[in-house]
């Protein structure tokens, strides 16, 4: 049922997230979707060994408790050009070049072949900016073990972290937030100790090549960290190579800051409170709003952004899971919001911890940011859907090379654009019709023209590439070779690989739609654009199911059952038997090995159980017992040591609960959920997806 009634306060309050003990891998944030701050249970950065991240490249521990930002990136020197690790491969077309990795590449792991394909790999990466914690100068560093009495709390409806802890015995009492505008952190820290020596330590490290290690503490002659007085506190000027980025501190009365060694800064106090605001910037930054201000700004950023939007209220339900859904759909709205809301498209670490160096992946975008216009917080989704525009150059470029025109879009990137090699990412085209598809959802949550002027030059671009990739053939026009699907596990017959079930489908709908754009704004239709949306080759279906593609091995159950989302994630299509997709949806959920899955592939199940009117099978799915569906007490989605948080999990959950409360268009009411009485569905402000 749909409602306008909900007690928003108290949906939000009920989900608070509170820690009584180190939860090495939960802890918590503020931030505001371009800059991020993680915390131990002291509510700063004390112990960032206990919260370790396993670093696939063997060059030790990272840590979740991060200090990041959109803008923060470094590269070590070098210059290496991707002209140095392209491959020419076999394509109906004849010879085409394509980035390449002639090295290994797995999921433990990988061994670049070449200096050129590291370097290329490792740069630019994403910066930990700062580390932030308490200190005893002079003395034993501080353990966890003498940390006791811990009672910290999230409050979500203000953004802010409290907390008090014991350290020997004496109490600590901590508040952390972020500003929602600004990179700035304000902080206040009160207790006796202060007054006997405890400090508030800051200290920079210089950038890791490292796969999840965003810190390097070992190379303190690489960079430079130079201290001046400030009014009212202190700046310090960071230079590693060609990055530079400012940072401006206020201090409360009766504290100071002393240097305590080539990258630290010790603060200390005459009194039992101290306050400091902390803001960063890859300029030298204005000074900091006072610390009251900092928190006032949070406390009405997020009760404005609970009280707009879309929510969800599943507490007069008897189904015994409605409790722990409502509460992963209000984290993954928070966590969504400080991580994946920022001017690029995320990393699947967000902003607490690097994975694959801080890239982001571009066939994550969707995932990460679809949801934001269905739970009527477009503008979020909007900060980084015009990123493509400034990577439109090299688009076109790498679709030039190729023989093609209009744009082909990257898979692993930084804000730069520049492709990653990889004997993966290049080949991979799903993320292809993904900017079609934002941006659609943007002008139906708008209802305006504007959105239709402001990404009609990535729709344009993006259909153009579209439609001249495929190639005629007997069965139709065909997408590749080369080619690696969605499902990843077909790399390694790359040069082969073709027709995958989910692409084809998204290519059929994806051209459709940029053709009705050309219709909204008043331009001629592209005869080429419908030719081969219509013409494209039908699925591959054996033994009564979708395999994954029409090429051998055909279907290799391992990694994601994509075949399933070229309906569900993809609107329905002429490509796609509703009731052969059902059979593969039921062969699916019996036999695929559940270990080999992504976080994502759960919500992405649950939306196709959801289109062919499976609601329990959807919820099934969507709440699975596996361990790569696990949501932690934070509300993170974890997958392994090593990828230790998902927001695609996080994003996707929130999509797919979307559709099964919103629908689509001309679907019924909760089409994901049970009409058997067990399930009381309360929203409000969704939107239903096309």
């Amino acid at each position: 049922m749909t409602d306008t009634g909900i007690d928003r306060r108290a949906l939000v309050d009920r989900h608070a997230v509170e820690v009584t003990e180190i939860v090495a891998q939960a802890p918590l944030s503020v931030g505001n979707g371009e800059f991020c701050f993680t915390v131990d249970v002291t509510g700063l950065q004390t112990f960032p060994d206990a919260y370790p991240v396993e670093d696939r490249t063997g060059t030790g521990p990272g840590t979740l408790l991060g200090t990041m930002s959109s803008w923060g990136w470094h590269s070590v020197p070098g210059s290496y050009d991707l002209a140095d690790t392209m491959s020419a491969y076999e394509t109906p077309r004849g010879p085409v070049p394509y980035v390449d990795m002639r090295g290994e590449l797995s999921g433990a792991g990988e061994n670049p072949a070449s200096a050129a394909e590291a370097w290329l790999r490792n740069n630019p990466h994403r910066l930990d900016l700062a580390r932030i914690g308490l200190a005893r100068p002079g003395a034993a560093p501080l353990a966890p073990a003498d940390v006791s009495d811990v009672r910290q709390r999230l409050d979500l409806w203000a953004g802010i972290i409290t907390g008090e802890h014991r350290l020997g015995g004496t109490p600590v009492h901590v508040t952390t937030a972020c500003h929602p505008e600004r990179d700035i952190l304000a902080v206040r820290v009160a207790s006796h100790l202060l007054t006997e020596g405890l400090a508030v330590r800051l200290a920079f490290p210089y950038g890791s090549q490292a796969w999840g290690n965003a810190a390097d503490w070992s190379r303190p002659e690489a960079h430079t960290s130079r201290l001046r007085q400030a009014p009212g506190g202190f700046a310090v000027k960071r230079v590693l190579d060609d990055t530079r980025y400012g940072v401006t501190v206020t201090l409360s009365p009766g504290a100071e800051v002393n240097v305590g060694g080539p990258h630290e800064f010790l603060i200390t106090s005459r009194e039992a409170v101290v306050e400091l605001v902390v803001a960063f910037g890859p300029e030298p930054p204005a000074e900091p709003p006072a610390y009251e201000q900092v928190l006032a700004a949070s406390a009405r950023h997020w009760e404005r952004f609970w009280s707009t939007g879309g929510a969800l209220d599943l507490s007069g339900s008897r189904d015994e899971r409605a409790p722990e859904l409502e509460r992963r759909v209000v984290l993954s709205q928070y966590l969504t919001a400080i991580h994946c809301a920022g001017s690029t498209p995320p990393q699947e670490t967000g902003l607490m911890t690097n994975s694959w160096r801080g890239r982001f992946h571009l066939e994550m975008h969707w995932w990460h940011g679809a949801h934001f216009p269905l739970w009527g917080r477009t503008e979020l989704l909007e900060r980084s859907l015009g990123w493509y525009d400034t990577i439109l150059t090299r688009a076109r470029e790498t679709a030039a090379r190729q023989g093609l025109p209009g744009a082909r879009w990257p898979k692993q990137v930084a804000p730069d654009g520049r492709e990653s090699p990889s004997p993966i990412g290049p080949f991979l085209v799903w993320q292809q019709p993904h900017p079609i598809f934002l941006a659609e959802l943007v002008r139906r949550s708008t209802g305006s023209r504007e959105a239709l002027t402001r990404y009609a030059g990535i729709v344009m671009d993006t259909a153009a590439f579209m439609a001249a990739f495929p190639v005629e053939g007997p069965g139709g026009y065909a997408l590749g070779p080369p080619l690696v699907p969605a499902q990843e596990s077909y790399a390694d017959v790359r040069a082969s690989a073709a027709n995958p079930t989910f692409e084809l489908a998204y290519w059929a709908w994806a051209l459709e739609t940029a053709q009705e754009w050309r219709r909204l704004l008043g331009l001629e239709p592209e005869p080429s654009w419908s030719e081969v949306a219509a013409g494209l080759s039908r699925p591959l279906v054996r033994d009564g199911v979708y395999a994954a593609m029409d090429t051998p091995p055909y279907t290799v159950p391992d990694d994601h059952p994509s075949m399933l989302y070229a309906l569900g994630v993809v609107p329905s299509t002429r490509l796609i038997e509703p009731e052969t997709m059902r059979a593969t949806l039921r062969h699916v959920m019996a036999t695929w090995p559940w270990e080999t899955t992504w976080g994502w592939d759960y919500p992405a199940i649950a939306m196709t159980a959801t289109r062919l009117g499976e609601p329990e099978t959807a919820l099934a799915a969507l709440l699975m017992p596996t361990a790569k569906n696990t949501y932690l007490l934070n509300g993170h989605n974890r997958q392994t040591a090593s990828l230790p948080i998902y927001l695609p999990g996080n994003g996707g959950l929130l999509a797919a609960v979307a559709l099964m409360a919103a629908g689509w268009d001309g679907s019924g009411p909760t089409p994901g959920f049970p009409a058997d009485g067990s399930w009381t569905v309360r929203h409000e402000g969704l939107l239903p997806l096309p």
